[in-house]
């Protein structure tokens, strides 16, 4: 089968043949559907180098993925062939306290995981191949009735990772809220989303592209705000002199920090989702009173189950460009120039 696989670090990866893979006991096969690309890709092709995580190439890519169930190892019995499924990237050892919640992005015994912190797609070969072997049927959950694949796939992180944000502060996201959302890519048009259908808050969108604003409006925005001299001025005018209760920060340079700290509300959340390598300083007059600073990673597997509840019932929608398997590195690199509007998904079966 063919296979999009990055050999080395710092590399673009390559499509090649390899073998079809067949279930050991407890393991699933899925033929995939819809493969996500990542703007997290571009870092492990660009950035990333020996020893900086503790996992490395050779692998194939993908780590938002969906497909069908093709082939059930031995002791497999809660899946059927054929049957639709999203799969849960992270893969941590499923028996400390947080793997038994399901929060294997935050599995405390990495020892015992396949790949210490990884998963499919990182350190384990993913989904952009034909089919994709799953170390364990746990990591599958089974579609809602409406729900497609190629949907699906981007919902397992560009749609848990904003969720996951979102849902540890729906406490401070009242009607009379205010929340921030910095970057309207492929998590962000998702975040303005999630924001609306599980809040009452009013959600200002912050993106310098003009179409990445009108993606905004379109996902449901109240207030789109341009950076520049005027924008924290104008963020607070929108939350009525207050602050956000939230920022999500999905950019994470140093401009964006900086101007999520100017815009945030005593007592509110800043959490920082983007990898774009800035530092925040902090000092005790450099953040407003008990604003709370926060770096998440994906989300739990009990909260996938409901983003492709939100998914099947309309609520969610991503905005996805489709590529087949042999033009994956053209999807990255309209990802890597802004070129692509919400997600890209790439499509192994056509």
């Amino acid at each position: 089968m063919r296979a999009l696989r990055l050999l080395e670090w710092r590399s673009d990866p390559v499509l090649v043949e390899v073998e079809e893979p067949r279930p050991s006991p407890g393991q699933v096969v899925v033929r995939i559907g819809g493969a996500g690309a990542c703007h997290s890709d571009l870092h492990l092709m660009r950035e990333f180098q020996a020893g900086q995580v503790g996992w490395g190439p050779p692998f194939t890519l993908g780590h938002e993925n969906a497909g069908w169930v093709h082939a059930l190892g031995p002791g497999v019995a809660e899946l059927e062939i054929g049957q639709p499924v999203a799969v849960y990237g992270p893969w941590g050892c499923g028996t400390c306290q947080r793997c038994r919640l399901g929060i294997e992005t935050y599995c405390e015994n990495p020892r015992g995981a396949p790949v210490p912190g990884g998963g499919g797609g990182l350190g384990l070969d993913g989904g952009m191949a034909e089919y994709m072997l799953v170390p364990a049927a746990r990591h599958l959950l089974p579609l809602p009735d409406g729900l497609d694949p190629v949907a699906a796939a981007p919902l397992t992180d560009a749609g848990l990772t904003p969720y996951h944000a979102i849902r540890r502060s729906w406490a401070k996201l009242s009607p009379d809220a205010t929340a921030v959302v910095i970057g309207v890519g492929g998590l962000g048009h998702l975040g303005v989303q999630i924001l609306k259908a599980t809040t009452a808050a009013r959600v200002v969108a912050v993106d310098t592209r003009p179409e990445a604003l009108a993606l905004a409006r379109a996902c449901g925005a109240d207030v789109t705000v341009s950076p520049g001299h005027a924008a924290v001025a104008e963020i607070r005018e929108a939350s009525r002199g207050r602050g956000a209760d939230l920022v999500l920060d999905f950019v994470g340079n140093d401009a964006t920090l900086a101007l999520g700290v100017a815009v945030a509300r005593t007592m509110g959340d800043l959490t920082v989702v983007g990898l774009g390598g800035g530092t925040l300083p902090i000092s005790f007059f450099s953040v407003p009173y008990e604003v709370s600073v926060q770096t998440t990673y994906w989300g739990s597997r009990p909260e996938l189950a409901e983003v492709l509840e939100l998914g099947a019932r309309g609520l969610v929608r991503v905005r996805v460009t489709t590529f087949p398997l042999e033009r994956a590195m053209d999807a990255y690199r309209q990802l890597e120039r802004g070129g692509l509007e919400g997600r890209a998904v790439i499509v192994p079966h056509g």
